[in-house]
């Protein structure tokens, strides 16, 4: 007796979330710099957009960013805590998640970062680290958003693997007559497409 033969069939593929809502929105943060904490306080606003210009609704931008002094908060506080030194600023945490609305919208304030070390003795431009999540995607996309006419940025060691004609998709650049509020899109795919990084 023979066993029929049964075609293999691919394993259908899934899709992933969005869950964001379901555990963590507890986590949600557009506050990354308490007030009081040092430095230029900031705004920044923008828009996640898939290939036809559309906005994500469900979205999720996870920041991370060095204070003033170029300093990340949980490992340089370690590190001072092991040396004896305090730290510079405790109350500061430069790290938030921010959902997007309906139409793919986000905004947060912080505080300017300062320069962080770089490869080698460069140092690194003022930016901020961002990881989006969303639905389809099995792994983070990873970005930077740095600040348009920093004078470092022209020698930053990360922002120049960017050909020069697509830097300006890492740039927040000041509102029209609002200079304390900065705006910056994530282009997922596209023209305009926005440059994420791999780690």
């Amino acid at each position: 007796m023979t066993r029929k033969e049964t075609p293999l069939l691919a394993t259908t593929s899934q899709t992933v979330g969005p869950y964001f809502r379901l555990g963590l929105d507890a986590l949600n943060c557009r506050e990354l710099a308490p007030s009081g904490t040092p430095g230029e306080r900031i705004a920044i606003q923008g828009r996640v957009l898939d290939g036809d210009g559309v906005g994500v609704p469900d979205a999720m931008l996870e920041i991370w960013q060095a204070d003033s002094y170029g300093k990340y908060a949980y490992r340089d506080q370690l590190s001072e805590a092991a040396s004896g030194e305090k730290s510079l600023h405790s109350a500061f945490r430069g790290f938030g998640r921010i959902p997007t609305d309906e139409e793919g919208r986000f905004s947060f304030t912080t505080i300017k970062p300062g320069p962080v070390p770089g490869p080698g003795v460069k140092q690194q431009a003022p930016h901020l680290v961002v990881s989006v999540f969303m639905r389809g995607l099995l792994n983070r996309l990873v970005t930077r958003i740095y600040f348009a006419g920093h004078p470092l940025n022209a020698q930053d060691p990360i922002l120049l693997l960017v050909s020069p004609e697509r830097r300006a998709t890492l740039l927040a650049a000041p509102a029209a007559g609002r200079p304390d509020l900065l705006e910056w899109n994530v282009m997922l795919q596209g023209q305009g497409e926005t440059v994420f990084f791999d780690f």
